[in-house]
This record gives structure tokens, sequence and C-alpha cells, in this order.
């Protein structure tokens, strides 16, 4: 990351210059840049004469019908890894990520697919209840619930609640006895592994915000007060080492710690405690320097993990639970473009970088900007015979660090008119959209064979003024 800077990263010396006047080291000029890079789109995403089509729409149909910019979120591709995390993990309970990307629509995919759902916020425990989300099979999330989440939680029968602090096992307890309910709790430890991945989203290293420390004695005091306490039932362990991870090498240390408190819980508090989640944040290929790992593999090698050490530490295997993160929606969307302007660059060296300007930018994902993400682009169209030239994709808004792609080859001749795509775009970008500069956040539209259908309809100016009581 460049040096912090107070205005932002992107205003640090070097911050808004590739590592080299190429572009990146992983970056590699395309022979034909038409041709899309197929395992970072969704699996119905095709070109055809240089139109990119998703779920046998082609994008130009879905901007004529919808506008621009545009989520286009391909339905079977998300009902495809949702099976696929399903099967691969079967005798695990596989959660959803909800605050990835959550509505009604999806939440009743999740349901149909047999698959668990966790949320962390009253809003996406609302959106699961009018979805008619199985309330057994939701897992509420979060640091500081607010008593009136709780409540509602254990009103509306949620399958567990993972508390995250000592005043919350008070506070849930208190709950639940008044409204004469047990509630399912999991414990939520840190186990003081720190993924490969950025700061911001790795959240098992010990100085954070979330869960009890193994290291310090507090997770075992945690789940010695749940276990006391009334009203709660105490099912197990929660941990969670970050977010955007393609190997199990982090998990093998943590579950390693986890289980050793497991076998410590039910040697100093008697209790054997039936389930146990590892959490889980598994990567997605959002350009070509990443490479995740499939389901298939994940399940194998995190079974074995689990397997060895509770052979080691003579104990029964927990009933395990996993979090895929964004690895199910993240891939099944991509964002689609007009450009409006662009314009050449001079980079150092002599290099010339093309500065395509696109109707959405940070509001829209602000990823770029807050993590220093990467992402891909491809001309959306219409095929070009131009060669192909370095291309930084930006947004309209007035920000300098309002970057959508911050390195891409993309054909010579894109200009204004153009639709210009984005893949791996499904997690985060919508949940984490805004209006900034009062922009009206895109609409997500479903595709699947050959048809399109809204999920969330565009903002309007009507919406964006609602809620501002000085409008007459």
């Amino acid at each position: 990351m460049p040096t912090a800077h107070p205005s932002g990263w992107a205003h640090a010396d070097g911050a808004l210059r590739s590592t080299r006047p190429g572009g990146p080291h992983w970056l590699r000029e395309p022979a034909d840049p038409n041709e899309l890079v197929t395992h970072l789109w969704s699996q119905t995403a095709a070109k055809s004469d240089g139109v990119l089509a998703v779920g046998g729409v082609p994008v130009t149909d879905v901007v004529r019908e919808h506008g621009s910019p545009a989520y286009v979120l391909d339905e079977a591709d998300f009902r495809s890894r949702a099976r696929a995390f399903r099967d691969a993990f079967g005798g695990y309970d596989v959660f959803y990520a909800g605050k990835a990307f959550l509505c009604t629509t999806v939440a009743r995919w999740l349901a149909e697919e047999g698959l668990s759902l966790d949320v962390c916020s009253d809003g996406e425990l609302t959106v699961a209840e009018r979805a008619g989300f199985p309330m057994d099979r939701v897992g509420f999330h979060g640091n500081n619930k607010t008593l009136g989440e709780l409540q509602r939680a254990v009103e509306l029968g949620v399958g567990r609640v993972i508390v995250d602090s000592f005043v919350e096992i008070e506070r849930l307890s208190a709950v639940a006895t008044e409204l004469g309910r047990t509630v399912g709790v999991m414990v939520r430890v840190t186990a003081g592994v720190e993924a490969h991945t950025h700061e911001y989203i790795a959240t098992a290293h010990e100085d954070q915000k979330f869960g009890f420390s193994i290291a310090s004695g507090d997770a075992l005091e945690a789940v010695r007060r749940v276990h006391q306490a009334e009203g709660l039932d105490l099912l197990g362990l929660h941990s969670h080492i970050g977010s955007q991870i393609f190997d199990t090498s982090g998990f093998e240390v943590a579950a390693r710690r986890v289980l050793a408190l497991h076998a410590t819980v039910g040697e100093e508090i008697g209790v054997e405690m039936p389930e146990m989640d590892l959490g889980g944040g598994f990567g997605i290929a959002y350009t070509t320097q990443d490479d995740p790992s499939d389901p298939a593999q994940l399940a194998t090698e995190m079974s074995k993990i689990v397997e060895h050490e509770c052979r080691g530490l003579g104990i029964s295997e927990p009933r395990l639970s996993i979090e895929p993160g964004r690895a199910i929606v993240g891939p099944a969307v991509c964002t689609v473009y007009e450009v409006g302007t662009v314009k050449q660059v001079e980079l150092d060296g002599g290099a010339r970088r093309t500065y395509v300007s696109v109707d959405g930018g940070m509001s829209d994902n602000i990823r770029t900007a807050l993590y220093d993400a990467d992402y891909s682009a491809t001309l959306a169209s219409r095929r070009s015979d131009a060669e192909a030239v370095l291309s930084r994709v930006v947004g309209k808004h007035c920000e300098a660090g309002d970057i959508v792609v911050k390195d891409e080859f993309l054909p010579g001749d894109v200009g204004p008119g153009d639709l210009v795509a984005v893949p791996g775009t499904g997690a985060y970008c919508r949940s984490m959209a805004s209006n900034y500069n009062h922009a009206l956040r895109p609409p997500v539209i479903g595709v699947r064979d050959g048809k399109t259908f809204t999920v969330l309809r565009r903002e309007t100016v009507a919406d964006l003024l609602a809620t501002d009581v000085g409008v007459s």
C-alpha cells in the first residue's frame, strides 16, 4: 500500500501509478483484448462478435432495457456455486454471508438450495424474515448488537447468536429469560492467526474488535459464562481468520488452537460442545493473479485438518460450519457501465495510459478506493480490431481515488457510448454502495435462460429525497 495520506491513499506519492510503466508485474498484454479470461466471469458469460452476454442475455439488451450502470446477476451461476459448497461440505452447515449481498430473491434461492444464512444487523434479519427464510438456519453475528436486535433475534427464533463480548452475554441472557426462550449461542474467539490478506479484512489477529482472545483466557471465561447463563444454550466456538483466502494453511493453525480450547472446555467445564464454526472467507479470482481453490479441495483439506487434530486430542469431532463469504455471490455478478469520456495521460518513462471514464464509480464499487482492490474489465458492446492499450477505468465522482479498475488492457479505440463490464462485483459492491455526490444506486438485474428480471430496482430521485425533510 502507498504511504498513508490524510486525504486518502490516492493522494500519496505514486499511489495512482502502476508498479511499472507497462502495468503491474502480473498484468500481461493480451494477444486479443476482446477475449474473455473465462475464470474471472460467471459460468454463463460469453462473447459473440465482441458483445458480452450473461445468462443468454446480451448486456447491450440489459442496458437498453434497464439503463446503465447495472449489476448483472447470473442466477444459474449463483445457484451452481451454492450447490457446490453445499455438496462439497456435506455434513457441514454452510452459512452464506448476508453482508456480501442480500435481498429477498437471494434469500429465497439460498433457502431452496439448502444453505444457512449469516446476518449481522436487524436490516439483514428483516430481509431474511420477509423472504420466508427458515429462522433456525440463521446465525446472527456482530460485535455490538443492540438490545432491540437481540430481542428480534430471540423472538424470531434464530438458530444461533454468535456472542462477541461479556456485555452481550449478559444482555442476551436477560432478553431470553424475559421472553421465556432458550437461544443457541456460539462464542466467537480470536485464534491469533492473521490471514494473508488486506489488514482491514483479516479478523483473527489479537488487535482488533472481534471475538474473545484464546491466549488471554477471555475465550474460556466467555464459554464458562454462556454455560452458566440462564436462557442460553452453548453450541460451540466460532473462529474466522479473514476473507479473500486462497488456501487452508491459516485454517490449520486456527483449527489447532480452537480445537485445543474445545478440548479444554470439556476438561475444565465438563461440557462437550456439539458444534464448531471454522469461518471461511474463501477467495475469488478478480484478476489473473488470483488462483482460488475449488470447494471440493477446500472441504477435503479442512476435514483432514479437523480429523487429525481431534484424533490427536482424543475428542469427538464436533458438527462443523463454514462461511464461504464472497465465494458464492462474488463471481456471479458483473457490473456494466457506459463510457462517457476518454483521455490519454503520459507516465514516467514515456509510457501512456488511457483513462476511461464511466457513468458509475466509487458509489457502486468502493472496494478499489477502500482496499486498493484489483479488478478486471472488458469492452462489452462490440468487437474491436484496435491494439490493446494500458487503461484505467475511472468513475465520475469528485475524488482522485474514484477508480474502478486500476490497470487493464482494453482496445485502443474504446470511446464514448461503448459499454465496459467488470467481473467479480457480486460481493460487497451493492452492499457497500452509497449515494456519494447524490448518485442513484444502480439496479441488480437477474438473468437466466435468455431473460432478465429485476432483483433490486434502480433508485430514483424520489428515493434520494425521501429522507430530506426540507423538500416540500
